[in-house]
């Protein structure tokens, strides 16, 4: 889980140091060069590539991608360690989906650690000058977008290799995120190219590595290690990109970071 974490964490700090490149050409080559390694990997493992539940497939995608565009966007308004741990607010959104859309049922305890988290979300917004207010909306809506996607993923359900719900979305994100780049494709240079090609290399091993620690791990231990990317990408743009946080900053991301993992622990007892 840290090896995913941390390549999440240098996947996002990239997004952020290709300012200059339009978001849909980020989306581009996030989701091509993940393409082009999950489908290898699916054909060397003999997967059924189109999988059984191709519909919700699809829908995962579009709401996958909804999500990832806005994150992207958000990352040229936020500091990337505040923008990483306010889409962390995604399973808040997800638990209430769940409750209307799949019967599920919370408990009590966890409406308390939403309410926390939300609160340092206001902590945030209210006390840390350095929140912007296009940057906060882009990257809510992208969490409740996310919080979708989680509950489309639970109805799935084991059906189909997971291997095979990521390439749909990378499919549809290569398709749509190519064609809306066109007209305002920026041509790269320098260690931009070497950015860009990346993208889909960390994303394609956080996957992959996230998976294998839930396999072989309970999830209630691996779970709550996902939040050191936090950590990890708050240290890469202090020091890569000279970002700078109050104490507001840390007071609020504690809050919203110590109550999911929280919730995550709760609800997997």
């Amino acid at each position: 889980m840290t090896i995913s974490t941390f390549s999440f964490a240098l996947m996002n700090v990239s997004v952020k140091y290709l300012d200059r490149i339009p978001t849909f050409q980020i989306v581009f080559f996030r989701c091509f060069g993940s393409l082009v390694l999950a489908t290898t990997y699916i054909l060397v493992k003999g997967i059924p590539i189109f999988g059984i539940k191709r519909r919700l497939m699809l829908l995962r995608a579009v709401l996958g991608l909804t999500a990832m565009s806005l994150f992207f966007f958000s990352l040229k308004y936020l500091n990337v360690g505040t923008a990483v741990s306010l889409r962390y607010i995604a399973p808040i959104f997800a638990a209430v989906f769940a409750v209307f859309l799949l019967r599920e049922k919370l408990k009590n305890i966890q409406w308390l650690f939403f309410l926390t988290a939300f609160a340092g979300v206001l902590v945030l917004k209210g006390f840390d000058g350095n929140i912007n207010t296009i940057g906060l909306t882009l990257i809510l809506t992208a969490s409740v977008f996310s919080g979708m996607v989680y509950v489309v993923i639970r109805k799935i359900g084991v059906s189909d290799h997971p291997a095979v719900v990521v390439n749909y979305f990378m499919f549809v994100g290569t398709v749509i995120g190519g064609l809306l780049a066109i007209a305002v494709w920026v041509r790269p240079i320098g260690y931009e190219w070497m950015f860009l090609l990346l993208l889909g290399v960390f994303g394609f091993m956080g996957q992959i590595y996230m998976t294998k620690a839930f396999q072989i791990t309970k999830t209630n231990l691996v779970a709550p290690l996902k939040y050191i990317e936090v950590i990890f990408t708050i240290s890469i743009g202090v020091l890569w990109f000279n970002e700078s946080y109050t104490i507001y900053s840390f007071i609020g991301l504690f809050m919203i970071i110590s109550a999911l993992v929280l919730n995550t622990l709760v609800k997997k007892d």
